[in-house]
């Protein structure tokens, strides 16, 4: 018999990568950040197969274990039930185990591992886009990086949504394999298009120096 979707499977391996799990809606030329908790991204076995698989955790469950790279670790997950808002494909998490610890401190970066920050530095700093292609390629274990679901209101007097997945960077405005990417486009009502230029960027990490 097939297990319902909400059924939990379990799951144990090495932890990769973790990452702040934020979600980000738009509307034109406004946007609004949801700190959801953190995105553990594993290597090793899922039910009974083996596999690389992004699991959703709360910020609670971060704060007690104090997950890095390196880790060896198990629990149970259940499918997520929505795609289009989770970058993880597993949430609602328990079962939390810290089987071994990360070997040894983790090395300067990029990328840059070690335990993450709480949720609220990651707001704090605030972030810069980051091209998708040096995400994927340089930035997926950093705990820096980001990549948000991203839920886009396209006409807030008849409501309709799109979505699309949006990578971003918390890091050091030093980072020598930070690569900004092509500006956002954002949709709008009646066909309107809102540009995020440069300028957005560099208004959000103002308060921060070249190596902060």
């Amino acid at each position: 018999m097939t297990k319902p979707p909400t059924s939990k499977i379990a799951w144990q391996g090495r932890i990769l990568g973790v990452q702040p799990r934020i979600r980000l809606l738009r509307s034109f030329d406004e946007r609004t950040h949801s700190y959801l908790g953190y995105v553990l991204h594993i290597e090793g076995t899922l039910g009974d197969e083996t596999a690389e698989f992004l699991v959703a955790i709360g910020k609670a469950a971060q704060e007690k274990h104090r997950f890095q790279a390196g880790m060896v670790v198990s629990g149970a997950s259940v499918p997520v039930a929505d795609p289009n808002m989770e970058t993880a494909g597993y949430y609602k998490t328990s079962g939390l185990k810290v089987l071994e610890d990360a070997a040894e401190e983790a090395p300067p970066g990029p990328p840059f591992h070690g335990v993450p920050p709480d949720l609220p530095t990651y707001r704090a700093r605030g972030h810069r886009r980051l091209d998708p292609r040096t995400y994927g390629a340089k930035c997926t274990s950093c705990i820096w990086g980001c990549r948000m679901p991203v839920k886009l209101l396209i006409d807030p007097w008849n409501p309709s949504y799109r979505y699309r997945f949006e990578t971003f960077c918390y890091g050091s405005k030093s980072c020598t394999f930070y690569k900004a990417g092509a500006p956002r486009k954002v949709p709008g009502r009646k066909g309107m298009t809102w540009v995020e230029e440069d300028w957005v960027d560099e208004e959000e990490t103002a308060h921060r120096g070249p190596d902060e």
